[in-house]
């Protein structure tokens, strides 16, 4: 009676009139009670305290409070691009040839193609959509094979476009996007790995107050409040005048689309509200991430590997975390840390000095 069970993708309960599975759960994960545990349908007592659950899950956020109080998280990290690049390369690619009929004399992908199908077909946190593209992409050759055409396939970076046709996904160009005063380059983390964030800010005439689209959840409209006060709290240190702050003010977290929220977006949010009342454009290299309190202060976050490859992947060069995160840098591949830079802040006067283009704001004495 030692058995591992694996409970995939908890993160996905329900409860409706057909039932609740979080409160059977309850009862069978307790260490406390499971000991116990009474089968109702065989009307037997079962000591599953023997029994090895095994819980998987690709946000803990949905995931029931009392259910994730009994668990043990392992938090597993999406793989980094050339991970992926090796994974397809050294196992992905020769299981589909296989599936599909075809020997490693047939085709051959180089690298750079293999790169081209990560990055342009599949935006996901593991490889289950990359092993799909690959599959797809070695059937046309399969069909070729079966057309009569026996020559040896090999395909570049820029075939991959002709099996696979027009990419899907398209690294955001944050020099064209901060040209414009208002917006600031923020990261954050998705259920497929991290991701980069523009947020915009503009102001109209009008009654003065905060307009905020872009589907966000309460965390980030605090942010986003926070950072409005914190603005006009300090507006002569920061060199806005009474007549700017006199104006509506809307912030957009693009894509409208997608939900968002977490407590990582203020320093972004700070960033581009200043940006606007000074007219002063963010560095185009530069992302950043952390929350802010109304007294400036940086607070700590979590995702970070997540969000500095996120960076790399998008062409930054420059990432401002919190001071408190500094230790959460050694998870980072050791090849990303040496192609970037790092400033680690615990005061948004830190940050706005390093993003914006003019270094009028003067920095605290804790940078680091």
């Amino acid at each position: 009676m030692n058995p591992v069970v694996l409970l995939d993708e908890v993160d996905k309960l329900g409860a409706d009139w057909r039932g609740d599975p979080t409160s059977a759960l309850l009862e069978v994960l307790d260490p406390a009670q499971n000991h116990t545990f009474r089968d109702h349908y065989l009307e037997v007592e079962l000591d599953l305290s023997h029994v090895l659950f095994l819980a998987t899950a690709n946000v803990s956020d949905t995931i029931p409070g009392p259910l994730l109080d009994r668990m043990e998280v392992v938090r597993l990290d999406g793989y980094t691009e050339d991970e992926k690049v090796a994974i397809a390369r050294d196992h992905l690619f020769r299981r589909q040839l296989e599936r599909n009929g075809l020997t490693p004399d047939e085709v051959r992908l180089t690298d750079d193609a293999l790169r081209a199908v990560v990055t342009d077909y599949t935006r996901e946190a593991g490889v289950r959509n990359l092993e799909r593209e690959l599959g797809k992409l070695l059937r046309k050759v399969a069909a070729r094979h079966a057309a009569g055409e026996h020559d040896t396939v090999v395909v570049d970076a820029a075939d991959v476009p002709t099996y696979l046709g027009r990419a899907r996904f398209f690294a955001e160009e944050a020099a064209s996007r901060t040209a414009t005063p208002g917006v600031a380059t923020g990261l954050a983390v998705t259920g497929v790995g991290g991701d980069v964030l523009f947020i915009e800010a503009t102001s109209t005439r009008g009654e003065a107050g905060l307009t905020l689209a872009g589907q966000l959840g309460d965390v980030m409209k605090e942010s986003a409040t926070i950072a409005r006060s914190y603005v006009g709290a300090h507006a002569d240190e920061l060199g806005v005048t009474p007549e700017a702050l006199d104006r509506r003010f809307h912030v957009h977290v693009p894509a409208g689309a997608v939900p968002k929220d977490g407590p990582s977006a203020g320093v972004t949010m700070t960033t581009a509200l200043v940006s606007l009342l000074t007219d002063r454009p963010v560095r185009s290299d530069v992302g950043m991430t952390g929350e802010v309190t109304l007294q400036g202060r940086v607070l700590p976050i979590g995702g970070v590997k997540q969000k500095v490859l996120a960076a790399e992947r998008a062409g930054l060069t420059t990432v401002i975390l919190p001071a408190r995160n500094g230790a959460d840098l050694d998870d980072v591949p050791e090849p990303v840390r040496e192609r970037m830079t790092f400033h680690l802040v615990d005061d948004v006067r830190d940050v706005l000095a390093l993003a914006l283009e003019d270094r009028a704001v003067q920095p605290s004495a804790h940078a680091a």
